[in-house]
């Protein structure tokens, strides 16, 4: 059965999350979001706290790996490094029509699929941490065997990630880049952003305040403004003005040049991770 033919049945189908890292995780508390319920979804993990752990907090069970990869549905968390013996142990239980769904960064799904039974579909796809609140974005890209039909299955899988946006497989390590590793930058800044506040004589609690709600504030304006982020920083800007200073500040100390050179390195860091 299709994706599609299972949505339109009212079915979902069976769902099983390998490896439960911060990626997996994000995965799978997106996929309970859109509807699934936590008895269509199983997990498989190393560590019996963990299992429990996500017993409590998702009410999902984790089961052995031979009985998880009988799934219709295979989201594989684990680290790069460790793909190439998971799929290897997958191959022998999963069945025809399956699909895989990868989260591993740099992992190309030609590789994903070679040691993988004929008639299994490959997705690729880069969610990032905020799907944990469902305010993420994936980058979703088809790889072997993967139809429409397998696209419009994954994106209603992570509907309750947030964002999903599907992209040719050749920009998934810009995707990575930008919107798998860009939380992290975006932290960053906003811890930043903290620290200036209260060494500009703010209460902590009282910056962060502000400056997690500017933050989120201004995603939100851009989202719904439909502007480029330029014009509206020029908005901003007022000639001589505060904003202004800041500006200037930030040019001379050279962060546009410095979040450019962060992209390019995770980019080529997503390669060398896929080699």
């Amino acid at each position: 059965m299709s994706g599609e033919q299972a949505y339109e049945h009212g079915e979902r189908p069976s769902v099983a999350v390998l490896g439960v890292g911060t990626m997996g995780e994000a995965v799978l508390a997106g996929v309970l979001r859109s509807g699934w319920s936590p008895e269509d979804v199983v997990v498989v993990v190393r560590r019996e706290e963990r299992a429990r752990e996500l017993a409590e907090r998702h009410g999902v069970r984790a089961v052995p790996l031979a009985e998880a990869a009988t799934r219709d549905v295979l989201v594989v968390g684990v680290k790069p490094q460790q793909l190439a013996g998971l799929l290897d142990d997958v191959a022998v239980h999963v069945r025809p029509g399956a699909l895989v769904v990868s989260v591993a960064a740099g992992v190309t799904s030609a590789a994903l699929a070679q040691p993988l039974p004929a008639g299994v579909a490959v997705v690729r796809v880069m969610p990032n941490t905020p799907a944990l609140v469902g305010a993420g974005v994936s980058a979703v890209s088809a790889g072997p065997g993967a139809g429409q039909e397998h696209l419009d299955l994954v994106r209603r899988l992570l509907a309750g990630t947030g964002d999903v946006v599907v992209v040719p497989e050749s920009q998934q390590d810009a995707a990575t880049a930008v919107s798998g590793s860009g939380p992290a930058y975006v932290l960053l800044v906003l811890e930043a952003l903290v620290e200036a506040g209260v060494h500009a004589g703010l209460p902590r609690t009282v910056s962060a305040q502000l400056a997690t709600g500017t933050l989120a504030g201004t995603a939100a304006l851009v989202r719904e403004s439909g502007e480029h982020p330029s014009l509206l920083r020029e908005r901003v800007t007022s000639p001589g003005g505060t904003t202004a200073a800041g500006l200037r500040q930030l040019d001379e100390r050279g962060v546009r040049a410095a979040v450019l050179a962060a992209v390019e390195a995770a980019q080529a860091r997503a390669r060398e991770l896929g080699a």
